[in-house]
């Protein structure tokens, strides 16, 4: 029963060799056969692939989907006009102290200390008076003759000034004038006299470089203006 048994295996092993090979294909027992073109087609080449970039995000879309961006830079800062200023008078000593700040914080060519010398100022004066009672006595008779006047100010005080002038000659000539009109006790006195020092001058300031220069205590409490044509 054994041998049977084995002989039909071997017989079966046979057969199934010779229909996977072909042979009983005349019988029409053979294995399909896999040649169809369009699976030849339809095979993928990776050596033919190649990476595409996403396209970019369309408008309406998701903020979630669009690519991030840098945040945009400021603007620079913009400075107004240039223009040139002037400050002073200084004295020698507080021009030396000046212009040791200006060469420690300011760029050359920026500034430039001018030496000057201010001309004196002259009054046709009326006074002392005694007290402002005896001043507005005066006034009154001033108005009367209809002459022009105003507080002499300062050191000279209680007193009318009855005109200024830059030079005692000029001051003298309106004192000539005034005498022909009655008026006596009028004389020419010197309010200011000359003034030697130094002007500040920065050719082309920037409001940047004006609080800069504001800001030294160096500079003190001079004014900036235009300036002088």
């Amino acid at each position: 029963m054994l041998r049977i048994a084995l002989f039909i295996l071997l017989l079966a092993n046979a057969g199934y060799f010779a229909w996977s090979q072909g042979a009983l294909a005349s019988l029409g027992w053979a294995p399909q056969q896999h040649t169809e073109p369009e699976r030849l087609q339809q095979q993928l080449h990776p050596e033919a692939l190649k990476l595409q970039q996403p396209p970019a995000a369309v408008a309406g879309a998701p903020d979630a989907a669009r690519p991030p961006t840098a945040p945009a830079e400021a603007p620079p800062a913009q400075e107004g006009p240039a223009q040139c200023l002037q400050a002073g008078i200084y004295d020698d000593d507080a021009s030396d102290k000046l212009r040791r700040a200006l060469l420690l914080q300011f760029p050359e060519g920026s500034w430039k200390l001018d030496e000057i010398t201010q001309p004196g100022r002259w009054m046709v004066y009326m006074g002392k008076f005694a007290d402002n009672q005896a001043l507005e006595k005066k006034r009154a008779e001033l108005v009367a003759r209809k002459l022009d006047h105003d507080r002499a100010g300062g050191t000279l005080d209680p007193g009318l000034s009855l005109g200024r002038f830059s030079s005692e000659e000029a001051a003298t000539r309106e004192l000539t004038q005034l005498v022909r009109q009655g008026v006596r006790s009028a004389r020419v006195v010197q309010e200011r006299p000359d003034k030697h020092g130094y002007v500040l001058r920065l050719p082309a300031a920037t409001p940047a470089l004006r609080a800069q220069l504001e800001a030294l205590p160096a500079f003190g409490d001079k004014a900036l203006k235009a300036c002088a044509s």
